[in-house]
């Protein structure tokens, strides 16, 4: 039988694009010598993409992103990361 329905896979494998562009911003950020950390509360705090640098494009990708969307991925992988260590 055949369906209309589009399908969708998910292979459990692909990052987010939330993950993605924190990652990038990490890295953008450290090779820069910022504190990845306060700058990305920073941004999460008041918006102001100056605290990304525009290093490896980090600025331009996260403002693509909700900083909801971003603050989520970050409560998200951390509990996962304290739940395993519980």
């Amino acid at each position: 039988m055949v369906s209309d329905e589009t399908m969708t896979f998910n292979f459990g494998t692909e990052e987010n694009r939330a993950e993605r562009v924190i990652k990038t911003a990490y890295l953008a950020m450290n090779e820069k010598g910022y504190n990845p950390v306060h700058q990305l509360v920073g941004y999460l705090l008041s918006g102001d993409p100056a605290y990304i640098t525009s290093h490896l494009d980090a600025r331009s990708k996260i403002r693509k992103v909700e900083r909801d969307e971003l603050l989520e991925e970050l409560v998200r992988t951390y509990l996962n990361n304290l739940e395993k260590k519980l």
